[in-house]
């Protein structure tokens, strides 16, 4: 089972736009970078490798879910800005 989620993992086809926000804005790059250490956070949880209560994993979790919609509020409201 794969723990890691990777924000572009998850939204493959918005790649380039993800991959030209992290270049240009430096508030999506700091939420995709906290994004990232959340999730390895998680995942070496999960795996055992550190320790943390089901409240604490659940914390994590749940602000992790929360920048990830974030960042693809940010993709999605950048792409539809290029289209119009």
């Amino acid at each position: 089972m794969d723990l890691h989620h990777p924000f572009v993992t998850e939204f493959p086809e918005h790649r380039e736009t993800i991959r030209s926000l992290k270049l240009a804005d430096g508030k999506f790059r700091a939420m995709f970078e906290e994004y990232h250490h959340l999730d390895d956070e998680i995942c070496r949880i999960e795996e055992e490798v550190e320790f943390a209560t089901d409240q604490q994993i659940d914390e994590l979790k749940f602000k992790r879910a929360k920048l990830k919609d974030a960042l693809y509020t940010a993709v999605h409201k950048h792409e539809s800005a290029l289209v119009r």
